[in-house]
């Protein structure tokens, strides 16, 4: 089941030089409900693809979202992405315990 989104986020950085993942602002994260290190999945707007990664945490306030490793060639700098988390625990998860988050229209959260 969903349980945590981030979306309309803009991809801000690309390192390819890099272990991999997605860096995300740790705010962010949190108002997602977006664990450090955890699995997620990512959808490029611009381009329909769509990469499973994990969420590391950035600069706090720095609202950056950093494409790292072979990651990195899926996306550049400038592309809306939408950001997911599923939990696949067996029970169910009540609608009003998962999180969006807009980035675009920051100052509400979507439940």
């Amino acid at each position: 089941m969903l349980s945590g989104k981030i979306h309309t986020a803009t991809i801000t950085r690309c390192l390819v030089d890099y272990e991999g993942s997605l860096e995300i602002d740790p705010e962010l994260l949190k108002e997602a409900n977006i664990m450090p290190y955890e699995k997620i999945l990512v959808a490029n707007r611009n381009n329909g693809s769509r990469l499973e990664t994990y969420a590391i945490p950035g600069k706090a306030g720095g609202r950056d979202f950093c494409l790292n490793g072979p990651a990195a060639r899926l996306g550049k700098v400038g592309d809306v992405v939408t950001i997911k988390k599923s939990n696949l625990e067996t029970k169910l998860i009540r609608l009003k315990d998962r999180s969006f988050f807009d980035v675009v229209n920051s100052k509400f959260k979507i439940n």
